[in-house]
């Protein structure tokens, strides 16, 4: 039987929101902002007594969550509870901070948008730039806590450090791949240099070692293409497939558990990556036709990733294992996307994935898998040591 873990808006409800009272709170949310009856934190702090909601701030996809990744999200009034909705997913990279005339008024800002547990994806950055945004405001900041679906434990960290070069949307902070810390944890960590006034409300109930399985809680989508818990667990490699011209699955209705292109062969991939004999997955060769994103219409040669072994399983590894090869398989009709990625030109979208321009020239070159990933061990140990007195919940 999986446990009933209680996330920090369960805990501010019971409290009767004890805490918000008397203030005038903005608040940074999506769809996954629900308690355990599936009501919005913004409907809730609407109906609060003492609390007056004032804002709303919706990173990226949108407070309600439908726009696809990487579209800028328009400002405006949310048709719900009639607050006025500011975007932090605009067209540049001004645009993911909250502008100061839109904290005016405000006694508090309240986070809570449920992540994933990876290091490119993008909510725990503007809780990074809302919460400096709140200290240059002299607002508090209130952070309501969920678990990390990938667990929290050392050893599921996971993956190099971003390099201060290639810091940008996808690694504002240099953090691992797998961080295994909650957005709580996070906030904990970047309070060390932002200094705002920070409450964590967290959790009840979890410890490291839960994954969301083990937690009882629904998963709710927190991006248009991050439908299941199964995704996420796959994401911290399916996202790099973004820095290619290959498909990561959007236009599927499994992305980034099915990657490949219309110039790989499904049974040669599948095959290559069996060779390297990685914990906890087993690759399927298939075709896919993606509705929508890259060659969408066309079909494609790929994998479908499937975890055998959730606590074996390494997703950055086995990311890259796919890179490598559909990077040799594709030869000269493989490309690393150019193209303008998350506010940044000057720089290949898979160095700012990976957090360096080394990773890129390796896997050019074919060098073997061991090779690549004989670089990060030492950081691993040093990040899992040096967030020790951030975190808040225990190993068991």
């Amino acid at each position: 039987m999986s446990a009933r873990v209680g996330t920090g808006l369960d805990r501010l409800v019971e409290d009767a929101f004890a805490p918000l009272r008397g203030l005038r709170v903005g608040l940074v949310c999506n769809p996954t902002a629900c308690d355990a009856r599936f009501r919005h934190a913004a409907d809730l702090l609407k109906a609060a007594p003492g609390v007056t909601l004032a804002a709303l701030f919706g990173p990226e996809h949108g407070v309600r969550g439908d726009a696809q990744d990487m579209v800028g999200v328009a400002s405006g009034v949310d048709r719900k509870t009639g607050v006025v909705c500011h975007s932090l997913y605009g067209d540049t990279f001004e645009s993911l901070s909250p502008k100061r005339e839109h904290l005016a008024g405000l006694d508090a800002l309240v986070f809570d948008v449920q992540d994933v547990g990876a290091r490119y994806y993008t909510f725990v950055y503007s809780m990074l730039l809302a919460m400096r945004a709140a200290k240059g405001a002299g607002l508090k900041f209130f952070v309501l806590d969920r678990p990390n679906p990938l667990g929290g434990e050392a050893a599921d960290v996971e993956g190099p450090l971003v390099e201060p070069e290639c810091a940008s949307f996808v690694g504002l902070w240099p953090l691992p791949v797998r961080h295994s810390m909650t957005a709580g944890e996070l906030a904990r960590l970047f309070n060390a240099e932002v200094n705002v006034d920070l409450t964590v409300v967290p959790c009840a109930g979890w410890t490291r070692a839960m994954q969301w399985e083990d937690t009882g809680l629904a998963w709710l989508w927190p991006s248009p293409n991050m439908p299941t818990s199964d995704t996420a667990r796959v994401y911290p490699g399916g996202c790099l497939v973004e820095g290619t011209n290959l498909s990561e699955g959007r236009g599927t209705t499994r992305p980034f558990e099915v990657s490949g292109a219309p110039f790989l062969d499904a049974d040669a991939l599948a095959e290559k990556l069996a060779a390297e004999a990685l914990p906890g997955v087993v690759f399927r060769p298939l075709w896919f036709r993606p509705t929508f994103h890259k060659h969408a219409g066309q079909s494609c040669g790929g994998v479908f990733l499937h975890v055998t072994d959730r606590r074996a399983f390494r997703p950055y590894r086995t990311g890259l294992a796919f890179l490598r090869a559909a990077r040799a398989l594709g030869a000269e009709a493989f490309r690393w996307r150019t193209e303008r990625y998350e506010f940044v030109d000057d720089k290949p979208a898979i160095d700012l994935l990976v957090g360096d321009s080394v990773t890129r020239g390796l896997l050019d070159r074919g060098a073997p898998l061991g090779e690549i990933c004989a670089r990060w061990p030492a950081a691993e140990r040093d990040f899992a040591e040096a967030r020790a007195p951030f975190l808040l919940y225990d190993v068991t």
